[in-house]
């Protein structure tokens, strides 16, 4: 009658033993859009990368400033308490030829006050400073691009590590559980002499080892959550729950655009040739306009002789500048020739290395898929397999152990499923960044 009672226990334990433990309520749970929003408005380095575009805004700025005409107002005043000495040759007054004689000239007070104009009338270094101020202007724009694709890399990447975690989790507490219920099970059998107590320990044994992998995983867990956070911008203390679904992929193709770094370098070289042009350029005549316009006043403090006496000063003409000869010009000019030529080849170099990386990534994504697909076999296979064994175990032909070993396959190849969704996910996103389609991520 024991044996009967027994049996018939362990076969309801057997019975609620694949089924997973009910979750608890979360919290509201980002997707990986709102996550790029929010690096989007909150990363750091993304902040520094746009107050550096306004910085070279600001430069284009004070370079084109340079075109205008320039104001400036001086004012001086002099008193002085020893007039000035000159020397006077003595035959002007009937002295002998070659002997000199000192006097003092001026008043004590000098007053002079003026406003001075300068206005560039052709300077093509100007035209160059401001050209490479634009072009630099918008290699800071490819340069935040380039940072805001790695950081929505970084972060999608940590957002599937983060939901292959929590599976793995929640597939380590499934096995915990149905070990503690086969622990119960294995005690019943030893205490009726049915189990001998090696059985007991090996559970124990599996159960410790369950335990030490759970604590593993949720401390990576932890450790990915708290890079996402930093990654979107959200304080460390701050709660954050992400999705725990894993959506399966859909196969597109993309179309090949110029990567980041390509279009950079391509920027690069026209800051090379606006260069090579402004050395060009300083071996040209640079002209000028200049003018004055102000008073000069002399004063006399002296009774009865004190007076205070202001005369209008005023000018205006053209400066050249033309420089007839500097040694270092042709030297640089040929310095900026030779890093044209390795810009070109930077160019094809990037060019073909990207081709390569492009053909490897779909490769690799078709491997990826390849391997959806036979792990989705592999469940099938797994599930059947285990549907066979409950029959068994109900004509008493398996075990409970033959059950437990049926159910952990299907759980790993469920598990080895969404790994490989994981992993096509993420080549498809590597193969998104290198094509130039990484702004597709946040339109899906």
């Amino acid at each position: 009658m024991k044996l009967v009672n027994i049996h018939i226990l362990i076969g309801f334990l057997i019975s609620v033993l694949p089924v997973a433990a009910q979750e608890s309520p979360r919290s509201p749970e980002w997707s990986l859009d709102q996550c790029l929003d929010s690096a989007r408005a909150y990363n750091k380095n993304l902040k520094i990368k746009q107050n550096d575009l306004a910085l070279q805004s600001e430069k284009k700025k004070e370079m084109a400033a340079n075109r205008l005409p320039k104001l400036r107002v001086n004012a001086e005043y002099k008193y002085f308490t020893n007039l000035p000495y000159q020397l006077m040759p003595m035959s002007l007054f009937g002295g002998p030829e070659g002997q000199f004689k000192e006097a003092q000239f001026g008043v004590p007070h000098n007053i002079n006050a003026n406003l001075q104009l300068a206005l560039p009338l052709y300077q093509p270094q100007i035209r160059h400073a401001v050209d490479l101020t634009q072009t630099a202007i918008e290699m800071h724009e490819l340069q935040y691009r380039k940072t805001e694709e790695q950081l929505f890399f970084d972060i999608a990447n940590l957002y599937y590590n983060a939901q292959i975690l929590y599976r793995q989790s929640e597939f380590i507490d499934v096995k915990l559980e149905n070990a503690k219920k086969l622990l119960k099970i294995m005690q019943m059998l030893h205490d009726h002499q049915l189990a001998v107590g090696t059985d007991v320990s090996k559970v124990e044994l599996q159960i410790g080892q369950l335990n030490t992998q759970n604590s593993l995983i949720n401390n990576k867990i932890k450790q990915v959550l708290n890079a996402l956070k930093i990654a979107i911008g959200i304080p460390l203390d701050s709660f954050l729950n992400i999705e725990r679904e894993i959506i399966p992929p859909d196969v597109v193709g993309y179309p090949r655009h110029f990567s980041l770094e390509y279009q950079l370098t391509q920027k690069q070289g026209q800051r090379i040739n606006i260069e090579l042009e402004n050395l060009k350029a300083s071996r040209l005549p640079t002209v000028s306009l200049f003018g004055s316009f102000g008073a000069t006043g002399y004063g006399n403090d002296q009774k009865p002789n004190g007076f205070l006496n202001v005369y209008p000063i005023g000018f205006a003409g053209l400066r050249i500048h033309y420089p007839l000869f500097d040694g270092t010009t042709k030297r640089k000019i040929n310095q900026k020739n030779i890093e044209l030529i390795n810009n070109q080849l930077q160019m094809n170099l990037i060019k073909d290395q990207n081709f390569m990386l492009i053909e490897n990534a779909i490769l690799q994504r078709q491997i990826t898929l390849n391997a959806i697909t036979d792990v989705e076999d592999q469940i099938a296979q797994a599930l059947s397999v285990y549907n066979q064994t409950v029959r068994q175990q109900q004509q008493d032909i398996a075990t409970m152990a033959d059950i437990l070993q049926a159910d952990n396959v299907v759980r790993t190849a469920q598990q080895s499923y969404l790994s490989a969704v994981v992993d096509f996910l993420k080549a498809d996103l590597e193969l998104k960044k290198l094509t130039g389609n990484f702004n597709t991520l946040t339109n899906q």
